[in-house]
């Protein structure tokens, strides 16, 4: 990689100031110091998906409120920036989910993780399945693996190996919790590959389990034990990132109306009527926008960027007194199957998960609608969506009386949906983009929509441009280069 000593000059835009546009301009600023970075940022804040804010003694988290440590590059990134002592973890004695049953919270079976049973007693004892739904669920270990090696469906996969209800009551609205999904199309391939593996390596998910390859056992739902958030939210991570780049990196308000290829494989970026050059350009805005900004230079490789779908939601946060709610808040929150039709997908309770989300004697609720299945949400005004969620924690958790804070935040468009042959069409994508030396995609449209998978893209497009700049100023060429060179070539 290329030292601080050897580092060429020359100037880099990013392009989109969301964690991973940051990771980017930040890592650029570790391994490659001399370089000039611009981070163009089409709104009048960083941050993107994660945006905190405080009133009241209530910290509200109005995107992503946690991150998981199971991969290193949220952690690594928090120790380098020196907030690591920072981070709390979710509370132990609560790390549970909840169901809704005909109007009734009731607990995921202890040991069930999204897809994988590993206490076979706790789901014999759970009320949320039948008997029948039981005993198919268990007999999961005498299904025998798939043949080939094809994509499927999340909805698929669990209906072969765990059956119909176990689908509906139990893996369908824990998915749509993490990724507002349709799971009739969500690509195991892409977003759950770990439960692929362990049906090629063991043969099933109970057998799995049984020989140690599961998630730790003691909680159910998401893997709570493994997340994480800073003390005084993930603001905190913007503001650590933003605080170590140059006062001059920084361009708010500044969206990128076009890049096209330049002499010597640079870069023209054009931002709010004026044009720059570029030695290389790192691509961290969402693939939509992408392909929008790549269509002028490259067709094919916007059209790709283009087939990446995105689905919206919206949160409503809701601040309480706890004498408001008669329910016990014994877990962190709730999911809701979509056969149950109702107005919403879950609810978290922020104020138990995390400390400090809440006033004393105050309980913070945050609630999710919309999603992959029901985008006619995003079209109510916030007030209906406020309404909604008042009335469904009215009937589910016994919440009496109005509020005393609310806040509706919206992510229109926000979350890729990583459908059936997401990896092959992702492959595609990065090699049409692997003919541009100097041009990077980061983001969570491609290898995951966590934190931490958002960080690590950031960086790699870092160092991917940092050698490629590198490899210019020394007077080499990638053989990368010459489509852009063509590019330029049929523009004169």
């Amino acid at each position: 990689m290329t030292s601080a000593e050897s580092s060429p000059v020359g100037r880099v835009a990013v392009v989109g100031g969301g964690v991973a546009g940051l990771a980017a301009a930040h890592r650029l600023g570790e391994i490659a110091p001399s370089l000039q970075v611009n981070l163009f940022e089409a709104g009048d804040r960083l941050g993107g998906a994660l945006h905190t804010q405080h009133h009241a003694g209530y910290l509200l988290e109005l995107g992503a409120d946690n991150f998981i440590t199971n991969v290193p590059w949220g952690i690594e990134l928090c120790r380098r920036l020196g907030i690591d002592e920072q981070l709390l973890p979710t509370r132990l004695s609560q790390r549970r989910a909840m169901v809704v049953r005909r109007r009734k919270l009731v607990p995921v079976p202890a040991g069930f993780h999204l897809l994988q049973p590993t206490r076979l007693a706790s789901i014999v004892r759970s009320p949320l399945l039948s008997w029948a739904g039981k005993l198919r669920m268990l007999a999961e270990a005498l299904i025998p693996r798939a043949r080939g090696t094809a994509d499927e469906s999340l909805a698929s996969f669990a209906r072969r190996r765990l059956g119909r209800e176990a689908f509906e009551r139990l893996v369908q609205p824990l998915a749509a919790g993490i990724y507002t999904a349709d799971a009739e199309r969500l690509s195991m391939q892409a977003a759950l590959p770990r439960f692929l593996e362990m049906e090629r390596q063991f043969g099933g998910l109970i057998r799995a389990g049984r020989q140690g390859n599961s998630d730790a056992p003691d909680s159910s739902g998401a893997r709570y034990g493994m997340f994480v958030a800073p003390r005084g939210g993930m603001a905190s991570i913007v503001d650590a990132l933003a605080a170590r780049l140059p006062p001059e990196t920084v361009r708010l308000n500044s969206p990128v109306r076009e890049i096209k290829p330049a002499e010597g494989g640079s870069w023209q970026v054009t931002s709010g009527g004026q044009s720059a050059r570029f030695e290389a350009v790192i691509m961290a805005a969402p693939a939509q926008a992408a392909a929008g900004l790549t269509a002028g230079f490259d067709a094919e490789l916007a059209a790709s960027l283009h087939e990446i779908a995105y689905a919206g939601s919206a949160i409503v946060l809701l601040g309480y007194r706890r004498e408001q709610i008669a329910h016990p808040l014994d877990s962190f929150g709730f999911v809701v199957p979509a056969i149950e039709r109702r107005g919403i997908l879950a609810g978290s309770f922020s104020s138990v998960k995390f400390e400090g989300r809440a006033p004393e004697g105050r309980v913070l609720i945050r609630v999710f609608l919309g999603g992959a299945e029901r985008p006619d949400q995003l079209e109510l005004d916030d007030d209906a969506l406020r309404r909604i969620a008042i009335g469904e924690l009215a009937e589910l958790l016994g919440a009496a009386g109005e509020p005393e804070l609310t806040r509706v935040a919206r992510w229109p468009r926000s979350m890729p949906q990583y459908y059936v042959g997401h990896v092959q069409l992702v492959e595609r994508i990065e090699g049409l983009a692997a003919r541009y030396a100097t041009l990077a995609l980061s983001g969570n449209a491609y290898h995951g929509v966590g934190v931490p998978n958002c960080i690590q893209s950031g960086e790699q497009a870092a160092e991917q441009i940092a050698q490629a700049v590198a490899r210019g100023a020394s007077g080499t060429r990638s053989t990368s280069d010459a489509p852009l060179q063509n590019s330029l070539s049929r523009k004169s």
